[in-house]
């Protein structure tokens, strides 16, 4: 059976100072996203047991656990790439990401209003969770989700390619409880080449066709 493994970084623990700290990028990737990793691996391993054994007592809380682990999994596999020690700004044609810079206009007015629907949505998030862009595949438009924990509250096919985490683990020991300042303060690493390049991709795809 297929597993999960945790990525590597894709650049050292002080890469986003100062923005995020190497305490932070260093517990956050090796311990938190570690975690969910194992989660999933165990999960997988305990709904094996349950069909090899015809037992379902526990399938709805094994389902949930998957779901919870794995989305946790991919939501912070998504994080790391959307980071970059060179990032912030905002998307532009002579940058290479001018299709991106189009879609977000066209979604949602302008790059302003979309920057602070998103801020919103993250620094808003009730409890633990993310705020997310993701392409919507049946309208081809691109939405922002405020996701819960990391799997409620999300459109069904939607694919995320920008995600702030909103979890405390992100920047409770740097930012305390001041999530607001922690997401303004995320814009300026934001790696808009990797947010360009997942929505081409997902754009790219077989759109979701209504019957």
């Amino acid at each position: 059976m297929a597993t999960y493994t945790l990525p590597e970084l894709p650049y050292d623990y002080a890469a986003l100072a100062p923005v995020i700290s190497p305490e932070i990028i260093e517990l956050h990737h090796d311990k938190h996203h570690a975690a969910y990793v194992k989660g999933a691996n165990d999960t997988l391993e305990q709904l094996e047991e349950a069909r090899d054994k015809d037992q379902w007592a526990a399938l709805n809380g094994l389902q949930k656990n998957l779901a919870f682990h794995l989305s946790g999994h991919i939501l912070h596999s998504i994080y790391w790439h959307n980071m970059s020690g060179d990032g912030g700004g905002e998307p532009l044609e002579e940058d290479g990401t001018g299709e991106l810079a189009e879609a977000i206009a066209k979604s949602f007015g302008s790059f302003a209003r979309f920057r602070a629907q998103l801020s919103k949505a993250a620094a808003t998030t009730q409890g633990s969770g993310w705020g997310v862009l993701a392409y919507e595949p049946v309208s081809g438009r691109l939405i922002v989700e405020q996701v819960y924990d990391h799997q409620g509250n999300v459109g069904q096919g939607s694919v995320p390619i920008l995600v702030f985490d909103a979890w405390e683990h992100a920047f409770y020991l740097q930012y305390k409880n001041q999530k607001v300042d922690f997401v303004e303060a995320m814009w300026k690493v934001v790696n808009w080449q990797d947010v360009a390049k997942r929505y081409a991709q997902a754009k790219d795809r077989v759109p979701l066709i209504a019957p």
